[in-house]
């Protein structure tokens, strides 16, 4: 029984939407989000990652940073450049990536469900993470970037969708600047709306794909304030956040990989006959990229050469669906007992690169100033729900989801 309520967006005033839509607050770093918003006063960038326009000597957690985000939400909004609806709707966003088309809904799901696991986690979450979220939200009163969640797919839901898209026109249609195309329809309808809403509210669950930070920040916000609020009725906007719901047989999740920085003292040859003892080790020798075709298959390039590791039989166990996640046999078999990896979340020795960006950029990163990159195969949509599901969480850095949802289309004001 999972909950969507419709909702007046602040959204972008027609013309905008492309100048103002921009990737998530975490897939950049304050550099390249400087770089990005060049010559554009419009980007949401300037929500999101506030600190883009203040002193580079002050602190992205400080709170100025906050300060700004909300002074230029505002500003974003007094010169209209973005617009509230004057009544709850739902909305259709559509992205199209490589010819392949996802198409989800967008409203508010519940801190309820959330609390109750009715919507399902796969990641832990870090506390200096989920503070900075935690401000932004308080300041900004509003959650700014959807939640990427998922559902088991549902045909009624499918054709409904499919027929509001196919009658009507959508309010914005644009191609970003990384050849994504992005569509967003608003539902109007009353009963369309309210058929919607039924039929979520018989869908068993609800899993977050991307989003697990501004979440959980969401729902501490909302706890908040419930204990603020002497009048609470549990029918106030803070009890609910942005989310973008997606069937799941319409999602790609991309390989995320590692690099790090040194050997843990072995020599290249040490290396080598040390991760043998849990993997069969091949040299790829035309000199060519390995992309792992296959699960428990894993790409490495060291020392200017590209190897195909293979876990042996024995390394992991087919019936633990976290154990025989990659990410994991990678990590129990060579990350931790070889290069002395153990947390991954907190060692600054290892770094991980999102498969978006090509094993050139493993190539790349390594000779630059790592040892070595290992290339993995993608985890299944289908392993991160049983996993889910399960109650378990996955290793950090599990999944990719391509193509990143825009913030700065949707925004949900908290009160």
């Amino acid at each position: 029984m999972a909950v969507l309520k419709a909702f007046k967006a602040i959204r972008p005033k027609a013309g905008l939407a492309s100048k103002i839509a921009a990737l998530p607050y975490d897939v950049m770093n304050s550099q390249e989000a400087m770089m990005m918003v060049e010559d554009n006063p419009y980007s949401f960038l300037h929500v999101d990652k506030a600190e883009i326009d203040l002193d580079e000597s002050i602190d992205i957690y400080d709170k100025r940073v906050y300060e700004k985000a909300k002074d230029n939400l505002r500003m974003m909004e007094e010169k209209g450049w973005l617009m509230k609806d004057k009544q709850d709707m739902l909305y259709i966003y559509k992205l199209v990536m490589d010819g392949n088309e996802q198409v989800g809904l967008v409203g508010c799901v519940s801190v309820d469900d959330y609390i109750n696991n009715k919507i399902k986690k796969h990641e832990y979450t870090r506390e200096d993470k989920e503070k900075d979220r935690i401000n932004h939200i308080k300041y900004c009163n509003a959650n700014t970037g959807p939640i990427f969640l998922m559902y088991k797919g549902e045909k009624e839901i499918d054709e409904i969708i499919a027929n509001w898209m196919r009658k009507n026109s959508p309010v914005y249609d644009f191609t970003a600047e990384d050849g994504i195309e992005h569509m967003v329809w608003a539902i109007e309808d009353q009963q369309v709306i309210d058929k919607l809403i039924y039929l979520f509210y018989n869908i068993d669950d609800l899993y977050i794909a991307d989003g697990h930070h501004r979440a959980a920040s969401a729902v501490k916000v909302a706890m908040m304030k419930r204990e603020e609020n002497q009048s609470y009725t549990g029918e106030e906007e803070f009890n609910y956040f942005l989310g973008v719901l997606f069937p799941h047989n319409q999602l790609k999740i991309m390989d995320y990989n590692r690099v790090v920085k040194d050997l843990n003292n072995y020599t290249v040859e040490e290396f080598l006959e040390k991760i043998k003892e849990n993997f069969i080790v091949e040299e790829h020798g035309d000199k060519r990229q390995y992309k792992p075709r296959k699960k428990h298959d894993f790409g490495m390039y060291l020392n200017r050469k590209w190897y195909k590791l293979t876990a042996k039989e024995g390394t992991y166990d087919d019936e633990d669906a976290v154990g025989s996640l990659d990410v994991s046999i990678l990590q129990d078999n060579l990350l931790n007992p070889v290069l002395g990896i153990k947390d991954p979340r907190i060692d600054d020795r290892i770094d991980f690169v999102g498969g978006i960006r090509g094993l050139g950029e493993l190539e790349k990163r390594v000779e630059e100033r790592m040892a070595v990159a290992f290339a993995l195969y993608p985890t299944r949509v289908e392993d991160l729900m049983t996993i889910a599901d399960q109650g378990k969480v996955m290793p950090p850095k599990s999944t990719w989801f391509e193509p990143k949802l825009r913030s700065g289309l949707f925004i949900h004001e908290l009160e």
